[in-house]
């Protein structure tokens, strides 16, 4: 076993990872094939001394994908700010990696469920984000990641524009070639060179969650907000904002408490659809042509 950054451990087998979670002599009983996830297979485990745990499982190869999901959800829980599993491992065990955490036994939305979403991600938006980064600069993470099934590009850069073109449109663009033509490459190159007449250079850089849509929270066992399935890097705030509007929005509550908390930038709006060309792109990437025409009219939106 060794331990990596955020203190996560990673064993050797999961058994290994049960011992150390629970101590000697405890063992799966049973397991409870879990629905909901399209990339993994995930199971409730019941151990012999009756405690519950949750393990996702994929083939060894694919053991990055679980080992940047721990980290991620180490960094957002040392801010403090939302609530997270807790990590009991990594591993692999024969052909099989795994990644072993807290049961969530999820409960009923809470009466303020909205409201502690939208101020909880605005606290965790304002916190330190220096240990996130390193190399002296501002926007990016310590490590490459995944953003669904596709790598994520987080070289630290100085700044956010920077980043943006450069470690999110650029790769996509790139993946996406098959699907462009001559005028599409143009008008992308076109975007990518004048970034700067429609983002901004944020006064604070912001650990996001990355990848927020509403299949990435749920509540905890009183109804409470928590985070999930994380693709964590630091960059502006309004980009998590902007993914959560992608497919249908969050209730008007989380943004009201959200910008109430955080303040909101003028112009917010003619940003947003840029933020979400990162994430239509790599759908067009990962799921194919049906995202093509949303990527193309936004291209073309910016670089007219």
């Amino acid at each position: 076993m060794k331990i990596t950054s955020y203190s996560f451990p990673v064993c050797k087998s999961l058994n290994e990872a049960v011992v150390l979670k629970c101590g000697e002599n405890v063992t799966i009983k049973s397991r409870q094939t879990v629905m909901g996830g399209d990339a993994n297979d995930a199971y409730l485990l019941h151990l012999s001394n009756g405690e519950k745990a949750f393990i996702k499982v994929n083939v060894r190869g694919n053991a990055d994908f679980f080992w940047e999901e721990a980290r991620g959800l180490r960094a957002i829980e040392a801010t403090g700010t939302m609530r997270v599993p807790k990590i009991y491992a990594a591993g692999t065990d024969g052909n099989i990696s795994f990644l072993l955490m807290e049961y969530i036994n999820s409960g009923c939305l809470s009466q303020n469920f909205w409201e502690s979403l939208g101020t909880g991600l605005a606290k965790m938006h304002q916190a330190d984000t220096s240990v996130f980064v390193g190399s002296g600069k501002e926007y990016g993470f310590i490590t490459d990641n995944y953003i669904g099934a596709g790598k994520q590009k987080n070289t630290p850069k100085t700044g956010w524009i920077e980043f943006f073109a450069e470690c999110r449109l650029k790769p996509q663009f790139k993946l996406a070639e098959r699907y462009f033509d001559s005028y599409l490459i143009k008008a992308a190159n076109n975007l990518l060179d004048n970034l700067d007449k429609y983002l901004y250079e944020p006064e604070r850089p912001s650990l996001l969650h990355g990848d927020l849509w509403a299949g990435n929270f749920m509540a905890d066992e009183n109804g409470e907000p928590m985070l999930i399935d994380p693709a964590v890097y630091v960059g502006c705030n309004e980009a998590d904002i902007a993914m959560t509007e992608l497919f249908g929005g969050f209730d008007n509550r989380f943004y009201e408490a959200y910008f109430d908390a955080m303040g909101r930038i003028p112009g917010y709006e003619d940003r947003r659809d840029l933020y979400n060309l990162y994430h239509l792109t790599n759908h067009l990437n990962l799921f194919g042509r049906s995202y093509l025409s949303a990527v193309i009219r936004i291209i073309n939106k910016y670089s007219s």
